[in-house]
């Protein structure tokens, strides 16, 4: 099913934008694609009048135009290939629904469903008009772009010119726009009054990440986590050592707790209850999803580890991701205790005995597909994901990384997946830091953790995987962290309950239920074996052991 969300198009749409017009001495550049007549004529070659790109969605917006015409339309003006292609929903419904998705110059766009094909159609243009809008109004394309003219204005960043050795990369500007300044003033206001609460764990928030919830109600933290490190402890079979630590992950299991509680809000067959969860269910799947009004943002201080951290002289062919050179800079990533090394390195083949996780960059790109939920929670909700992410690294000029990582990697991969599932391409932002440098070496190992409804903060040794003796929570004398996987498993089992699904009650384990969940294991295995066939290597798996529990 398709997800709402503004689209990133730093190495996509808006390309197609930058390669259409001139660059800012006034210099045009002609689309193939474009009617291109005089700029002194009022009409176009077929006398019609020439309408505006500001013309034009007003007229969509006000439900003068169709969107399929709207977006062919928009693809006249700006120049770009324009394809409504068929694609799948699932293997066992595709007498009940038809699939299309809009394709622009090779990038899918997300898929719109409908009882016939005139309806999918439909849904497919929205949903794409829904993600390119934004970009044309931050880019300032409302404003002079007409049909028969080609291009918007110029963008307000131009890229170096073709003589300097980085040439071809996006310098963003980083400039926060109004709903990017709310994020971080509500990162900044609970992060801080977290801190200020515990102020000799200040040396922690060195790399901080935290997810956003947006709804008609404003900003509102839920999640948050710090972090840097994975354990160097062996795995263990009884669930209850961390094994990454990382900051986003970190965030990402507190945004599970959070998930969790309003799951049993929803379930617990109270009206008032009920109406704070932040769910509404489908009548006819029973799945839940968010809210229509609800949308999750992710904030990070510092380019996550492993494939995001591209140097900027690593060129891209513009033709596709299959013609680059795969080397250990784009592939797969691991950290072992901290240090990232590509999949592809000898490193990771002699180091067997050490505890090995997919480095975040990869399981952000992995989560864009398949969910911020994971498996357990897919058996009560639809994929969650995020809208945007917002990158608070001072020391980062440009956001290609990430674009090349959580985007282009997993190019193509919608049509094979189960329905639900699908490539959602957050809008990737430079966004100034705003949590305090700096972090005293003795606290260099720590990440703390926070997730909405908590009254304090829990403290996890990243290196042990286990909740420190000076930590203001503890769950008991054995210190297994909140996070750890048994303490999801006690979750999911009291949420199964609630629901009254006496199908999961009976998972023998942690494994099993994971397993259960078949449509998110087959979305997981078309993912993988899509990046593997990419030439981006194999996902490093953690041996089954370690979910072989129960409670």
């Amino acid at each position: 099913m398709s997800r709402s969300g503004p689209v990133s198009r730093a190495s996509s749409f808006a390309h197609i934008l930058k390669k259409n017009v001139g660059d800012q001495t006034g210099h045009k550049k002609v689309s193939s694609f474009a009617n291109v007549t005089s700029e002194d004529s009022g009409r176009d070659q077929y006398g019609r009048p020439k309408v505006g790109i500001a013309e034009l969605m007003e007229r969509y917006k006000s439900g003068q135009t169709h969107s399929v015409s709207a977006l062919h339309q928009l693809s006249q003006v700006l120049g770009f290939q324009l394809d409504l292609k068929e694609t799948v929903t699932t293997g066992n419904v595709t007498t009940l629904y038809f699939a299309y998705c809009a394709v622009i110059d090779g990038v899918e766009y997300k898929t719109g469903m409908g009882v016939n094909k005139k309806e999918a159609k439909a849904k497919a243009a929205q949903l794409a008009l829904q993600d390119l809008i934004p970009v044309l109004e931050n880019q300032g394309a409302f404003h002079g772009a007409v049909a028969g003219i080609p291009g918007p204005p110029p963008l307000p960043v131009r890229e170096p010119p073709t003589s300097e050795p980085h040439s071809g990369i996006l310098v963003h500007e980083r400039k926060n726009n109004p709903l990017e300044e709310q994020i971080l003033n509500a990162v900044k206001e609970s992060f801080t009054k977290l801190l200020s609460m515990y102020p000799e764990l200040s040396g922690c928030g060195s790399t901080v990440a935290a997810f956003v919830t947006q709804s008609s109600t404003g900003y509102e933290v839920v999640a948050i986590g710090t972090g840097s490190y994975n354990t160097k402890e062996s795995i263990t079979p009884n669930g209850r050592i961390l094994h990454d630590s990382h900051a986003v992950v970190t965030a990402r299991r507190s945004l599970l707790r959070y998930l969790y509680r309003h799951l049993l809000l929803f379930f617990s067959k109270n009206n008032h209850l009920q109406e704070k969860s932040i769910f509404q269910q489908d009548e006819k799947t029973k799945l839940l999803s968010l809210k229509s009004d609800v949308k999750l943002h992710l904030y990070m201080n510092q380019l996550p580890k492993g494939a995001a951290q591209i140097p900027p002289h690593l060129r891209l062919n513009p033709l596709s991701m299959s013609a680059w050179e795969v080397n250990n800079q784009i592939s797969l990533h691991v950290t072992i205790e901290g240090k990232v090394f590509s999949v592809f390195s000898s490193t990771v083949d002699q180091i067997a005995s050490k505890v090995v996780s997919m480095s975040t960059t990869d399981k952000i790109t992995q989560w864009q597909v398949l969910g911020f939920q994971g498996a357990l929670l897919s058996h009560f909700m639809e994929p969650v994901y995020v809208s945007s992410i917002l990158i608070g690294d001072e020391s980062c000029s440009n956001t290609r990384g990430m674009e090349i990582a959580v985007n282009q990697r997993v190019d193509g991969v919608t049509t094979k997946l189960p329905m639900y599932y699908c490539v959602v391409r957050p809008h990737i932002s430079l966004v100034t830091n705003i949590t305090p440098p700096g972090v005293p070496s003795a606290q260099r190992t720590l990440s703390i953790n926070w997730s909405q409804g908590d009254v304090s903060l829990e403290v996890v040794n990243g290196l042990e995987g286990k909740t420190v003796e000076e930590s203001p929570f503890k769950s008991g004398p054995a210190l297994a962290s909140r996070l750890c996987k048994a303490a999801m498993l006690s979750r999911f089992n009291l949420v199964a309950k609630e629901a009254q699904r006496e199908d999961l009650m009976c998972a023998a384990s942690y494994r099993e239920a994971k397993m259960m969940a078949k449509p998110y294991q087959e979305a997981k295995s078309v993912f993988k074996s899509y990046l593997a066939l990419k030439g981006f290597g194999s996902w490093v798996e953690k041996p089954s052991v370690s979910e072989h529990f129960s409670m």
